[in-house]
């Protein structure tokens, strides 16, 4: 008995070293942002968080809730409460309220900087959970050390890298785990745990429908299969049912779960599982022909009017249709022929092999293997998984962004196919280990006594025969484990190569390599953010593309026209057409939005492939769905349908406002002895159009390395007012700021990010 205790002592703490060191591992790798650059929020959606968070924080959460942001969207305006997620900024608040109970002052950007590192040791143990439900402690402990470090997942949760993704993967995979324990014991303890996980999860993020329809899948296919059991209708009605309330007490949500598309495969499963319950029921007290009489009319009826009743509700609009976000899941070119918003985002583009590659690694090979061991081994929990994987599979190869739902199931899958390779190669061949249940058999069939054989010799059991030795020699032995043990080691290298050079580069600040090795530091954008704050009015209102919103309305604290949130296509559309058009056509669209400033990025100088003459074709395909009369993309392409700035470049292109104000005074700009005046390094070209002057707008900042230019509306009353030349700021940038930041002389800022206090901008220290 002590040996017994001393032994799983002894496992206990194995497993709980593992899954502390996966999480030192995870958070440690995921700092290579705030090592190599400092703490700052990242990308474009994370500053919206942040803003609503530090705003959540300060005024309450029901003031949150009630928030009309009046800096977004001008003049429409958002109300923030009804269309955000709440549930990453409840849990930085809570977080950052508890600290502070305990008289640990931590600012709430700090919480938000480093709440997905931290979350993604949650990640590695719930990830743990639900492999040892589905295989064993082993498969677990190798799937958790996958997540921590796997760039699939590091790509999204990063330190820094504040957005909904950093929490929901912990969520989804908690969700999945309290769903597999909920069907293994048919309690409803643990499907009202599932229900609880599930309404966190869509507190925190839109991809819970992949949850809502990945549950009623399993449990469609399990019935199917003919593995129907009490256990299944426990499990799914007490989580549908509590899940269902509780989804729609998210202002968000609402009534969603009941009136869409995206939902009605949960409530047919569950209309279903009903169904076969009551037909167990009347089978136990009908005879054979009543029942068969039953079964065939009354499904038949059943079928039917539910069926109908869906049709029609469908065409009345009580149930709305699918998305297109969900059409252009199914069909790749859906989007960019009816949604252009949407197939403008990059991360919705379909995604590479060399992607899979480039997040998965190793990972890529095994997870079939995993995949297959599930399949032989089939159990009511292992259908799940196999469901999970294969439809991860499909949805990943849609889209890019997806790789994030299917990443933790290739860590499960890959986790059990190491497990069971190392099994094989590291167990003893020469004696089977012991197996006790197949020792009871033997006893039950003969009544728990030993008989003799015709020799008169006492049988062995089962544990105490010896096979054959199954032709593995050490020699084979050693070279298989240290293959596997090699590949462990590149997956290592690979994941923190990956993560430090591709995923730890905030978005708002550059750097760029000599020659020599030395980084240089481009830090444009918090550069133009700090111009419009400190030279701009409080009310200025700032139109660009909507990439830059989120950014302006943090950074800036001004108002912006669109933002990340693109909720509304036809006000998108109308700003792409103001950048599509002319310049006297665009100023009256201007002067009907109040426009102050115009933001744009320009990437000719320093060679930035983001910039928005790259992202140009997008806002005109945008414009034309709502214009198509006034805008045609056809008009942007050359004769031979090239899309060229040079002087072969259409005259429609050559002469639109988003070509002039990226251009503006480039023509006079040589970069080096070696290319003639006006050479864009983006595109590799010298532009077409270099002499042209501005009627209704004026140059009022351009950044140390031209990567963002401000120009300034113009009043009626000024179009006369002569020009005050800007110098250029490619060898010494002069800025238009007050007297008291004149000191700043150089593109290197010191972080002026956001906390929110009523009017005044937010401030990073």
């Amino acid at each position: 008995m002590w040996k017994l205790n001393s032994k799983g002592g002894f496992t206990s703490l194995i497993i709980f070293t593992v899954l502390a060191l996966a999480w030192i591992a995870g958070f440690a790798s995921r700092l290579f942002a705030v090592i190599r650059f400092e703490s700052i929020i990242h990308e474009f959606d994370p500053w919206f968080n942040y803003r609503a968070t530090a705003y959540m924080v300060e005024h309450g959460f029901y003031n949150f809730l009630n928030w009309f942001d009046d800096r977004a969207w001008y003049p429409l305006g958002r109300i923030v409460g009804g269309t955000v997620y709440p549930g990453l900024m409840i849990t930085s608040g809570s977080i950052h309220y508890i600290l502070h109970l305990l008289n640990i002052n931590v600012h709430i950007r700090d919480v938000c900087v480093f709440l997905a590192p931290i979350f993604s040791g949650l990640t590695a143990i719930s990830t743990y959970l639900l492999t040892k439900e589905l295989w064993s402690t082993g498969a677990g402990l190798f799937a958790a050390c996958f997540i921590a470090i796997v760039p699939g997942y590091i790509s999204r949760s990063v330190a820094g890298s504040y957005d909904n993704e950093g929490i929901a993967i912990f969520a989804l995979q908690f969700t999945y785990y309290l769903w597999v324990k909920s069907v293994k014991s048919g309690s409803i303890f643990w499907s009202c745990m599932t229900a609880l996980s599930y309404f966190y999860m869509v507190s925190a993020w839109g991809g819970y429908v992949f949850i809502i329809n990945l549950i009623p899948l399993h449990v469609f296919v399990l019935i199917l299969m003919g593995r129907y059991s009490n256990r299944l209708f426990i499990s799914y009605t007490t989580f549908y049912i509590l899940g269902l309330l509780l989804s729609m007490q998210i202002p968000f949500v609402g009534f969603q779960p009941i009136r869409t598309s995206e939902h009605m495969a949960a409530s047919g499963v569950f209309a279903l599982i009903v169904a076969v319950a009551a037909l167990k029921y009347c089978q136990s007290v009908l005879t054979k022909s009543e029942f068969k009489t039953f079964f065939y009319f009354g499904v038949l009826a059943v079928a039917s009017i539910v069926f109908l009743a869906v049709v029609v509700l469908t065409y009345a609009g009580y149930i709305a249709p699918w998305s297109g976000r969900f059409y252009s899941l199914w069909d790749v070119s859906y989007a960019k022929i009816h949604i252009p918003i949407i197939a403008s985002v990059s991360e919705h583009q379909p995604t590479t092999w060399f992607s899979f590659f480039f997040d998965l690694h190793v990972l890529v090979p095994t997870f079939p293997a995993g995949l297959w061991y599930c399949i032989k081994n089939i159990n009511d929990e292992r259908v799940f998984v196999v469901l999970y994987a294969l439809s991860a599979v499909y949805f990943a190869g849609v889209m890019v962004r997806l790789m994030l739902t299917l990443t933790p199931v290739v860590c499960i899958l890959s986790g059990v196919a190491f497990s069971t390779l190392l099994d094989f190669y590291l167990r003893d061949n020469d004696t089977p280990r012991p197996n006790e249940s197949d020792d009871e058999e033997e006893k039950a069939k003969t009544g728990g006594r030993r008989l003799y054989d015709k020799a008169g010799r006492v049988p062995k059991m089962k544990h105490e025969q010896v096979r054959e030795p199954d032709g593995i020699g050490s020699n084979l032995r050693s070279f298989v484990l240290v293959v596997l043990v090699l590949l462990l080691m590149l997956f290592s290298v690979h994941c923190t190569w990956i993560t430090s050079n591709a995923y730890s580069s905030p978005s708002v600040v550059l750097a760029s390599y000599g020659n020599d090795g030395t980084r240089q530091i481009l830090d444009d954008f918090r550069e133009a953010y700090y111009w419009l704050w400190q030279n701009t009015q409080d009310d200025a209102r700032i139109m660009s593309w909507w990439d830059y919103g989120y950014q302006i309305a943090g950074m800036a604290n001004r108002t912006t026209l669109v933002d990340n949130n693109t909720w509304n296509n036809s006000h998108i559309a109308l700003v792409g057409k103001a950048m599509s058009s002319n310049e006297s056509a665009a100023y009256k669209i201007m002067t009907s939005l109040d426009v102050d400033y115009v933001l744009v990025i320009f990437g000719g100088v320093i060679g930035y492939s983001g910039d928005d003459i790259n992202k140009f074709l997008w806002m005109v395909r945008i414009a034309e769905g709502e214009h198509p009369q006034e805008i045609r993309e056809s008009d942007y392409f050359t004769e031979q349908g090239e899309f060229r700035v040079d002087a072969q470049g259409s005259p429609t292109l050559l002469n639109c406002l988003m070509y002039k104000l990226s251009y503006y005074r480039f023509g006079e700009l040589r970069l080096d002895y070696r290319n003639p005046p006006g050479f864009d390094r983006t595109r590799n070209t010298i532009i077409g159009n270099k002499d042209f002057s501005l009627t209704y707008l004026e140059e009022a900042y351009t950044t140390e390395h031209w990567l963002v230019r401000i120009y300034r509306v113009k009043k009626p009353h000024e179009f006369n007012r002569p020009r005050i030349p800007v110098s250029s700021r490619i060898i010494k940038s002069q800025h238009f700021t007050s007297k008291k930041n004149s000191k700043r002389r150089k593109g290197t800022l010191k972080n002026k990010a956001l906390v929110v206090k009523g009017k005044r901008p937010l401030k990073q220290s």
